[in-house]
């Protein structure tokens, strides 16, 4: 019973709810009513969306501290596939279990809302000492390659995506009753939105390719229709948070515009090494790099707007 008032309490009982009942939905019609005409793909989809709104329901909003366990292994399973994706050389390794070990460091610092030591942990100490590291190993070959490449994915994939168990973390804002569970709850939910949302209005009324040569799917009418959408939905969940009308719909414009860079960024790099999905992790998605792509960039930059304005 704790478990379920956990998770249906409070104020994101009902968007929960709502999240299930339309999955259900789209589950019985995929499943049952359009089963013949659907692709393998679009069922696989759907059955991975289950997995994923599970696994979000039960590592995220139950609690803090398995929160801090889900979002590391969340950073730790998109960093691995991060350096799967690129080249490295044998030297290598060694940096790279550092880079998986500042994991455990990153989460800790957010778990104890130790901010000074979260937000410069990655950006200034693992980013002067890494590259020493490589100094005393010696092998000068590729030297500043590897330097960017490594520091590069630790601000993505775990200096980014920490954010979000920071967040969780965060008591609730002064006579709003709403805190850290609900303001992650509305942040994934706008962001997974943007990009199911992209994909509708593309499919809709596509015409005109934003970036052609990085992401020939993504157009111009795909991206205005989540824009302007997701800015209608973050004022109609604003309940979520503690925000004023124009404050939700700024946090709804901006949400959406940096999970589209986001997308592309992440597409960028697929196009550099030359595949279409970052794994196999996730049938009908693709890997964990092509599902949270967006997050990347949404979490530190709605994380920061959040703690300017109440924190």
């Amino acid at each position: 019973m704790t478990v379920v008032h956990d998770l249906f309490g409070g104020r994101v009982g009902p968007v929960i709810l709502s999240i299930l009942v339309i999955l259900s939905a789209v589950t019985v019609a995929v499943f049952f009513v359009a089963r013949n005409h659907c692709s393998l793909e679009l069922r696989q989809r759907v059955r991975s969306w289950w997995i994923i709104v599970g696994l979000f329901l039960i590592g995220a909003m139950l609690n803090a501290t398995v929160a801090m366990i889900f979002f590391g292994l969340i950073s730790y399973l998109a960093l691995k596939e991060y350096f799967t994706l690129i080249p490295t050389r044998r030297t290598d390794r060694r940096i790279i279990f550092y880079a998986y070990l500042s994991i455990v460091f990153q989460y800790w610092f957010a778990g104890m809302r130790w901010y000074g030591m979260f937000i410069i942990w990655i950006p200034v100490y693992l980013f002067l000492l890494l590259p020493f590291r490589q100094v005393l190993i010696g092998e000068t070959r590729g030297f500043l390659e590897n330097t960017a490449r490594v520091q590069w994915g630790l601000m993505m994939f775990v200096f980014s995506l920490s954010h979000l168990a920071y967040m969780i973390t965060l008591g609730p804002v002064a006579g709003s009753g709403v805190g850290g569970r609900e303001l992650v709850l509305y942040l994934v939910l706008l962001t997974e939105l943007n990009d199911v949302l992209q994909y509708v209005w593309g499919k809709t009324l596509g015409r005109h390719r934003i970036v052609p040569r990085v992401s020939p799917n993504k157009t111009v009418e795909g991206f205005l229709g989540a824009f302007f959408s997701i800015s209608l939905l973050a004022v109609l969940l604003a309940f979520l948070t503690p925000f004023t009308w124009y404050e939700a719909l700024f946090a709804g414009m901006f949400i959406s515009a940096s999970g589209f860079i986001g997308d592309v960024v992440v597409s960028m790099v697929k196009r550099d090494i030359g595949v279409k999905d970052s794994g196999n992790l996730l049938p009908g998605h693709g890997g964990i790099l092509d599902r949270i792509d967006s997050l990347i960039y949404t979490a530190p930059l709605f994380f920061h707007y959040v703690y300017y304005l109440y924190y």
